[in-house]
């Protein structure tokens, strides 16, 4: 076989050590499996499916440029460069080809540069441009036919010079007859070529001359650029900062009450609609954003689904690690988890063909969804500091970048991105905050200090009014964010939120064998106005009436020493499903378990406390449950680093030098992708090869094949001088060769 039709593999062969590596780094698929030489490196680069990869991550301008390659076949950077409508010695358009020749798409040859064939073949049509014809005139006699068209032929070449090639043009007497007349005079000067009876197709050669020479109508070599005035970058980080604030007192508010009330997982697992609202009514936010934190959550390994036969979601022993930490490092902690997490939160409530989809089941998995996430931010941090593009510009910048991997979706789903980013305070106003830089580039730990400086410091003291409300003038922290969860609900959010001290708060708080001045001196530790009078009779009144009813086994009993009370009980209609009855002045029984006789009572409002078996009482505590610590599997991209690269090179080396060589005449062996892509281009070329074909009995055969197609696992072809066309199965080729 020629040496063109294994030029890719020769020019890997003169390549050095460092351009390998830098080869398998940008193209890590090709490292996977180890190749055994630098042969099979080739073979494998050019697979369809490696080619395709490569192609996704191209931006327009090496993608334009890659296009004109296939289109010239073999042409020198000079030549490349002016049907990009480029100077012949532009910088830039070498530059874009050196890249391409590195990432193994093209090849330099002693014409010019080549687009490896498999690049041809996924390209297509470049540029709209149709396929070479045989008999489409050329040179001079193109000239002449082009100078004799009139108005009408000439508007017909015009529609189709730019694309699409194919036109329409019934071959019967229907339409337009001057057009038709036309149509019928181009396709006699083979100007047009007619693929059927309805259609015609501009020859490429036509074409390029139409275009004079340029394949792009217009070349976009560079990157669409934002001219608007930047955010000063301390205001950006600040706010930035803010929402990152934000988001943690949200995540710590979800851990406390998912600690003390974990919501069940539903049979299908996920969360059930209706712990989602509670869930967006504790945070105060849009159910979209509470599934979104929700999610983040457990990807950042701080909630998951505990291990018993009716299982809840709750807080997992890493979420009391992370409480730990500094505020900057907790930030990073749950901004990286978003940045790479594989699901999609904005899919939560969307059918899914059986119902809507539930946060924290398998259906919001959308890996679509974090590659878009990481194009999005990747195309922010490319723009000066403080850059607040609009969504029309990032479609722009994004379908420069990204033209192959954008055009697969109609919705690009920016606006998504750019929301979730600002609730992981990763931009403010619209702009990359400084912080972000580290969680894009994996150096969270960097990410993490430069955040720390622009969260608000919390605050471990509120300011208790006599209308029983406590305000805290920030984001709470330490014993005083402890008091107020006990004792308070959260009224408002903002730059200050609003607790206010209610009943059950104090309730709570005697459930856990607090007495009334504890309950005082503890909100009189963290307020920094005191104690007001109000807060002090309620605490104290609440405390004369608590443990007034006893809650025992029987079913159950209700003991009071005060009669009057257990009247109210027995008159409430509310009660009336506890089937409660009087056996002595100061007992009620019923046949309903304790436990829900205290729940039912303390929802009533009579503030009652269990007792033991002894009679004397039993306390209970506001039990955090915690999910079994176990390791959260991380979500990786397979990469391959400069070092593993080396090792790998230095493999493909030593198998090239001790190729094993064939015997008895055969072919060496070959991996199974060599044989496969050698036979493609064997076919693609007509070119002989010697192979070795193992028969029915276990022998080898060598065989001259000319192959013909190859596909479905078989290679189709005649061997030696026979005409008639045999079919041979690529796993029992042991080797392929070139017939010199």
């Amino acid at each position: 076989m020629p040496i063109r039709a294994r030029s890719l593999a020769d020019d890997l062969r003169g390549r050095s050590q460092e351009d390998l590596v830098a080869l398998l780094v940008e193209r890590p698929d090709l490292a996977r499996p180890t190749p055994a030489d630098l042969t099979t490196l080739a073979a494998r680069a050019t697979t369809r499916a490696s080619v395709q990869r490569a192609l996704d991550g191209l931006d327009l301008a090496h993608l334009q440029t890659l296009e004109v390659i296939c289109v010239l076949g073999a042409a020198p950077v000079g030549e490349i460069a002016t049907a990009l409508g480029e100077p012949k010695r532009s910088p830039l358009v070498a530059a874009l080809v050196e890249r391409l020749c590195a990432l193994a798409l093209c090849w330099r040859s002693p014409e010019g540069f080549r687009a490896a064939r498999t690049v041809q073949e996924v390209v297509g049509a470049p540029a709209g441009l149709g396929p070479e014809t045989e008999d489409a005139p050329t040179g001079q006699e193109l000239t002449e036919a082009l100078d004799g068209l009139d108005r009408r032929q000439r508007a017909i070449l015009d529609a189709l010079t730019w694309g699409p090639p194919v036109g329409v043009l019934p071959s019967g007497g229907s339409g337009d007859a001057a057009m038709r007349e036309a149509g019928e005079h181009l396709l006699g000067q083979r100007l047009l070529r007619r693929t059927d009876e309805s259609h015609v197709l501009l020859p490429r050669q036509v074409a390029l001359r139409l275009r004079g020479g340029r394949v792009h109508r217009q070349a976009e070599l560079a990157p669409p650029a934002w001219t608007d005035p930047a955010l000063d970058a301390d205001l950006v980080d600040a706010t930035a900062g803010g929402r990152a604030a934000q988001l943690l007192e949200q995540a710590a508010e979800l851990l406390d009450e998912w600690g003390t009330r974990p919501p069940r997982v539903l049979r299908t697992g996920g969360l059930a609609v209706r712990d989602l609202a509670r869930a967006a009514t504790l945070l105060e936010a849009t159910t979209a954003e509470a599934a979104w934190l929700i999610e983040v959550l457990h990807a950042a390994g701080l909630i998951a689904a505990d291990e018993s036969a009716d299982p809840s979601w709750m807080p997992t022993g890493e979420s009391d690690d992370w409480a730990e930490l500094t505020a900057g490092e907790r930030w990073a902690a749950l901004a990286t988890a978003w940045h790479g997490m594989a699901a999609g939160p904005s899919v939560v409530g969307s059918p899914d063909g059986t119902g809507k989809v539930n946060a924290l089941s398998t259906q919001t998995s959308w890996p679509f969804g974090r590659q878009r996430r990481h194009d999005v931010l990747a195309a922010l941090a490319t723009l000066p500091a403080g850059s607040s593009p609009t969504t029309d510009f990032l479609v722009d910048l994004l379908r420069w970048r990204h033209p192959i991997r954008m055009s697969r979706s109609t919705d690009p789903g920016i606006d998504v991105v750019l929301r979730e980013a600002d609730w992981a305070g990763l931009t403010g106003r619209g702009a990359l905050a400084t912080a972000a830089h580290g969680i894009l580039t994996g150096d969270v730990a960097a990410a993490g200090q430069r955040m720390d400086s622009h969260i608000p410091e919390a605050v471990e003291h509120v300011l208790v009014q006599a209308d029983l409300t406590a305000v805290a003038p920030g984001r709470l922290d330490g014993p005083a964010r402890s008091v107020m969860r006990l004792l308070g609900q959260v009224e408002s959010r903002g730059g200050a939120t609003v607790h206010r001290i209610t009943e059950s708060g104090i309730r709570r708080a005697l459930d856990l064998g607090w007495s009334a001045d504890r309950v005082l001196s503890e909100v009189s530790a963290v307020s920094r106005t005191g104690v007001p009078q109000p807060l002090d009779y309620l605490v104290r009144d609440v405390a004369r009436r608590h443990g007034v009813a006893r809650v025992g086994s029987v079913g159950s009993y209700v003991r009071s020493d005060d009669p009057a009370l257990l009247d109210r009980v027995l008159a409430d209609r509310t009660l009336g499903m506890l089937q409660l009855r009087r056996i002595a002045p100061t007992v009620l029984v019923s046949p309903v378990p304790a436990g829900t006789v205290l729940d039912v009572l303390r929802e009533r409002q009579y503030g009652p406390v269990p007792e033991g078996e002894d009679g004397g009482l039993t306390m209970v505590s506001l039990q955090d449950h915690r999910a079994t610590r176990r390791p959260v599997a991380p979500t990786r991209v397979r990469t391959v680093d400069a070092e593993t690269a080396a090792r790998i090179v230095a493999t493909m080396v030593s198998g090239e030098s001790s190729r094993p060589a064939g015997g008895n005449g055969l072919p060496a062996p070959t991996d199974p992708v060599v044989t496969s892509s050698l036979l493609r281009e064997a076919a693609a070329e007509r070119l002989p090869v010697w192979i070795g074909y193992a028969d029915e009995v276990g022998g080898i055969q060598r065989l001259l094949l000319r192959p013909t197609a190859v596909e479905q696992g078989r290679v189709r072809g005649t061997v030696a001088d026979q005409d008639t066309p045999r079919s041979f199965l690529l796993h029992r080729i042991s080797g392929v060769a070139a017939a010199d």
